[in-house]
Formats: structure tokens, sequence, C-alpha cells
């Protein structure tokens, strides 16, 4: 305002400077809507904006944000001092810049150390101080005769009307100095919203008040040309030295009251490391961050004594305008899902709190596009390692109930469309028991799933009188370890009579609409005892159209050195598409390389393999899969005999089973001896009404 605005109205005209002072105000008004919004919808403590965003969007988001606003904060604590110490030098040539800096740095960190009341009661001086100044710039006098276009100059001295709204708008981004200080209210849900309305109301009045008093006493020429124009223009000139001294105090005391105060809620949510725990501590009565002033301060000192921010100023306004952007966000997502939990006293449409994130978003990068960019980087690579921490929270967040709302609106439109064999994946229901007995079917399920099917894995607590508590700690236990093994996917956990009864129980019951399991991942039974309730499932399984696969329990293929895929095959149809599929996945999966995929088919004689290998190869090109074949003469062998030959040393084989019947029983137990020396080995046996050769084609 002291130093600029005379710049703005000489080159955009009265009009303009009345349109860009309230485009750029409307941003902020939106903004403090939203957070009128959020602050009058739950206690609100330390933390300001970082506390606000964090219970709403997640620690994760919070802290990607928190983090740059505390910088941005520590950063202007210097930025206004030097800015404060050039004013004091050009007037007092004698006086050295760096020392007046340091001193100054070190006087106000003094006030905010020992008493927030102290501070907040220098800022009512510091206001008279600048009230004083605006009253005698507006008892001022013309310095000449003025010609102010009302919108727009001649071209020769003319910038662009959005190049001038970019350097305006900082002047407007002061409205969180409140905010930040929400751990020192009485009643914030009464203050924040009451005193951010009066600093944007306030504000909007003083600019647009402010340009016809330059519109109508100098030239448009002397106003572009001349940064100190209202100096000259006031009753007294030394009255607005003294506003710029107390706007540069008032500032940078508002970043050292609130920039702690974010650090310290950053602290005691642990988003900080643990060895920075020292910085949430609060002191006496009025809880003082003084570790994290004391740790401000060094910051600003450092800056004050070696620092050139002008290259960094653009980055941190962009800190700013992102914290403002997501608090909109915030607001307009609670809203939007209509949470039972969100019920402010203050409510805010949903299009408000949206058109003022998006505002937020062109003004950023109207001003600077390059520093909107960095900032974007820095604070997308602090969530990412946010979220690599895995933070634990007592308090909760939107993100569930946004993932629902996608989730219902996705099951709905899946619910009303056929299903497609050319969007077919495999959506895996894991038997798997303990994952640490049987970890080589959940590897299994994630190598073919590859982060893009479902997985879920299931466990059946056998016996009775097993407690729902017993269940819901089974379920955190295993969600736990996979998350520890950053392996995705649901967990269910249900109890039952006994393991077979749970299992066919589960698969009757479980899914959410059209979303069902279409395959189930089992181990092999070894006991005698289990063999008929074990067959009787996976009849029962093909009868609920589940594609059932089946490894062995000594099951193991290894991440390390090529590996060979033995796939025997009896056609496109049945179990030969499904296996086909679920062999391509391997090959592609990124958690498996250099693995080779041979189809291999027995044929009684050469006459036979000549036309069954034109008729394979064709197959093969037009599936579009870099799969090898061969076609093998029997000549009277046994077909287990061959695959003993063919397959004994492959990495694993992949063969399909029979349709179950009432002798489904004695069959796989025939199966199992006729291939006990083959290692690896899966069984297949498809169900589901899909042609698994469309999926292929």
């Amino acid at each position: 305002m002291y130093l600029r605005f005379g710049w703005v109205v000489g080159n955009v005209g009265l009009i303009g400077t009345l349109i860009i002072v309230t485009l750029a105000t409307s941003i902020t008004f939106l903004t403090s809507l939203s957070i009128a919004s959020i602050a009058t919808n739950a206690p609100v403590k330390a933390g300001g904006a970082y506390f606000l965003i964090s219970r709403s969007l997640g620690v994760e988001m919070g802290g990607a944000v928190g983090i740059p606003l505390f910088l941005a904060q520590a950063f202007s604590v210097a930025l206004y001092i030097m800015g404060f110490s050039e004013s004091m030098v050009a007037i007092f040539p004698v006086l050295n810049m760096k020392l007046v800096g340091i001193v100054t740095t070190v006087l106000l960190s003094l006030l905010a150390l020992f008493s927030t009341k102290a501070a907040i009661r220098a800022q009512f001086v510091i206001l008279a101080v600048i009230a004083f100044s605006l009253i005698s710039f507006f008892l001022g006098s013309p310095i000449e005769d003025s010609h102010i276009e009302l919108w727009g100059v001649p071209a020769a001295q003319s910038v662009n009307f959005w190049t001038v709204f970019a350097v305006f708008f900082p002047a407007v981004t002061g409205i969180m100095a409140g905010v930040n200080m929400s751990g020192d209210l009485k009643d914030p849900a009464k203050s924040i919203p009451r005193g951010t309305f009066m600093a944007v109301g306030v504000g909007y009045l003083i600019y647009m008040v402010v340009p016809f008093f330059f519109a109508f006493r100098a030239d448009a020429a002397t106003l572009v040309s001349d940064n100190m124009i209202m100096q000259k223009i006031a009753f007294w000139g030394f009255a607005i030295l003294l506003g710029i001294w107390g706007a540069t105090l008032s500032s940078a005391v508002g970043s050292l009251l609130g920039a702690p105060r974010v650090l310290q809620a950053l602290s005691v949510d642990k988003v900080l490391p643990s060895k920075l725990s020292f910085l949430g501590r609060g002191s006496g009565p009025e809880k003082i961050p003084r570790a994290a002033t004391i740790f401000t301060s060094i910051i600003a000192l450092i800056l004050v004594s070696v620092g050139d921010l002008n290259m960094i100023a653009p980055i941190l306004t962009m800190f700013f305008l992102t914290t403002y952007g997501t608090l909109n966000l915030t607001s307009g997502i609670e809203t939007l899902l209509q949470s039972p939990s969100f019920r402010p006293k203050f409510r805010v449409h949903w299009i408000f709190s949206f058109l003022g994130t998006i505002g937020c978003i062109a003004v950023m990068f109207l001003i600077n596009a390059f520093a909107t960019s960095i900032a974007i980087v820095i604070i997308s690579g602090i969530y990412v390692w946010l979220r690599r921490r895995r933070l634990k929270t007592t308090f909760g967040d939107v993100t569930r109930g946004m993932l629902l709302q996608i989730a219902r609106y996705a099951l709905l439109r899946l619910d009303s469309k056929a299903v497609d064999a050319k969007s077919w994946r495999p959506n895996i229901l894991v038997f798997s028991g303990m994952p640490t007995k049987r970890w080589h079917l959940i590897d299994f399920a994630y190598g073919i799933a590859q982060e893009k099917g479902l997985i879920t894995v299931a466990t059946i607590l056998p016996g009775e009188g097993v407690s729902q508590e017993r269940v819901t700690k089974h379920e955190q236990n295993i969600s736990s370890y996979l998350s520890d093994k950053n392996i995705k996917t649901l967990v269910r956990v249900t109890r039952a009579e006994n393991a077979f009864i749970g299992s066919k129980q589960l698969v009757n019951s479980y899914g959410l609409g059209s979303v069902v399991p279409n395959t189930i991942l089992l181990g092999d039974t070894e006991e005698n005892k289990h063999h008929e309730p074990y067959c009787d499932m996976v009849s029962h399984f093909y009868q609920l159209k589940r594609n059932v696969i089946i490894l062995q329990n000594d099951f193991k293929l290894n991440y390390a050195g090529e590996k060979k895929i033995d796939l025997w095959w009896g056609g496109l149809k049945g179990n030969g598409g499904l296996m086909m599929i679920i062999a391509h996945l391997i090959r592609t999966s990124p958690r498996w390389q250099n693995i080779e995929v041979c189809v291999k088919m027995v044929v009684a004689s050469e006459e036979a393999a000549k036309g069954t290998r034109e008729n394979l190869k064709k197959i093969l090109f037009e599936m579009r899969v870099a799969f090898d074949y061969e076609i093998i003469v029997s000549r009277g062998r046994k077909f287990w005999d061959i695959l003993e030959e063919e397959s004994k040393e492959s990495t694993m084989v992949m063969m399909g089973l029979k349709v179950p019947d009432e002798n489904f029983s004695d069959y796989y137990k025939q199966l199992k001896a006729n291939t006990k020396v083959i290692k690896n080995k899966v069984f297949f046996l498809a169900a589901e009404r899909i042609e698994f050769k469309d999926v292929l084609n």
C-alpha cells in the first residue's frame, strides 16, 4: 500500500484498481468463509491453518501444507525485518542495515518469547501508528494537476492488467494472522470468524478509498515512477515512514507469533522427526512455544545476517496461497460430503469454497508460474515423505468419507453395466490363514494382481465361542503385518465351525454389489481326513461360478534369475483361457523378471502335431503374447510320464482341473499322486461365466 499502490493506480487507472482490489479481496473473502465454516464446526486448538487442515484432510495433507507454511512464516519474519532495516538506513544512513536487522529480530523475539499478550498489545500501538499515517495521507494535498484515466493509461506507460494484479495481491494475504493464534484465543470459534471478516472488511474499505486520493492528487506518470509518492502527498510525510515501519514490524510480529505455534502443533502431532519433539513444549500459563520461538528466531537471524530473500519471496507467497486454497478445499469437501460430524454454526455452500480454491490456484500461476511449480513439488515431496512414515493419529479425517462417496458412485455404475471380458481382471480371495504360514499364496496373488486387481486375504477362525473382539484383533494384526510389507489388500476374518464350512460361507456372502471375488486362491490339503471336505469346498466354489487356483503348499518362486513356466494346454476354452491370462499377468508383472512361458500340448502323431503347431502359432500371434510353444508327440507314452520328463526341472507348472462331479475327490487324489514329482505346480479350474478367449483377443 505504501510503496506500490500508487504504481498500481498509475498503470491500470482508477476503475482498473478498484476491480483489482475487488477481485483480490473476493478470493480472501471466500477463504474467510471457509475458515469460518471449519472453525465453527469443532474445537480449534493450537496450530492455526495446519490444525484446521490436518483434522479434515488428514495429518499427511496437513503436514504437507503446515511445514511449508511454517517456513514461509519464518522466512517472512526476516523479509519484513529486512524491509524495516532498509527504510531505517534510508533515513539514517549512518546505521548498518544488518546490525539494525539483528537488533530488531532479537527485540521482537524477546517480546514474543516471554509474553504473547505483550506482543499482541504492541500490535495495537503499531495499528495506531498505521491509522495515523493514513489520516496524514487523507489530509494531504495534490502535488500537481492529476490526469488519471478511469480505465488504463497510454500503452507506453501501461503494464499488463494481470501483472499489476499479481503485484497487488500479496497486500490482501495477511488474513491468517488471527487464525495462527488459534491456541491462544479464549473462544476461537467466535474470534476467528469475527476477526477474519473484520480484517477483510476493513482492508477492503481502505484499499477502495486510497486509490481515489492517489487519482486526484498526482498524475499517472508520477504515480508509476515514484515509489514514495504517498509520503509527498501526505500532510506530514514522516507519518508515512512511521506507517511503513509499523506495517513491517506488525507483519514481523504476526509471523513471529504464528510460525512457532504451527511448528509446535506439527511437533505435538509427531509430524516432525522425534529428535525435534522438544519443539512441541509449551511454557507458562500461556503455553508459549519458547523452544519453537527460539528456533524460528534463529532462522530469521541467519537470513537477516546473510540472506537475500528476493528470489525466495515469490515461493513464500505460493506457500501462503496454497494454504488458503487448501482451506477452501477442506471446507468444500466437508460440506459436499455432508458427514454427520460436520455441523458448523457458520454454513457455507460448497460452491463458494471451491470457487475460492480455483481462485487461489489461478492467482498462483498469474503471480509466478515457476514459483508455483516449485511450491507444488516441495509440498508433494513432503506429502509423499509423510505417507511413507505412516503416521498414526488419534483424530480422524474426511479421507474415508471421500473414498466411500467415490466407491458408492463406482459401485452403482458397475451394477448398471454387464460384465465385459475386455475389462476382466482377477478379483482374488486368498484363503491364507495366518499370512506367515502361507505367505506364498499372498505373494502369488499380489504378483498377478499387479496393484490393479483387488485382493482379499481371508482367514477362518475355527471353533466355538470365538468372540468378535478376537476376530477384530486378528483382522487388525493381519492388516498391520501386510501394511508393514507394503502389500495393499483387503482383509477378512470370520469365525465358523471349521475352516471348510467357514470358507464356503464366506464365498457365499462376501462382496458388495457386482464387486465379488471371481477367483479363489487356495493352498493344497495334505491331511487325508481333510481331503473329502476340501474337494467338496472346491466343488462348491465351482458351483458358485468362482474360478479356483490351487498352489501346492511348498510352492516357491524366486525373484532372481531366469524362470520357466510350463503351461500344459488343452485349448482356449475354460481352463486353457484362464491359464493363458494368469501366465500373461505373471510374465508382465513388475514383481517377477526374466520369466519365459512355454505352452505345451501332447498329440498322438506327427501328422497331428503339424496341424496343431500351425494352429497354436496362429492363436498365440492373435493373442499378442510372447509365449513359446512346444508340440509333443506321445509315441505311446502316458501323459504323466511325458509331464515328468518335460517339466520336472521347470520353475512352475500350470495344469487344468476337470469339472467337479461325484467322483471329483477320487480324481483329485489320483491327480496329486500322478504329479507328485512336479515342483511348484498350480492347478486351475475356470468356472466364471465369461469367455476367457475374448479377454485375450
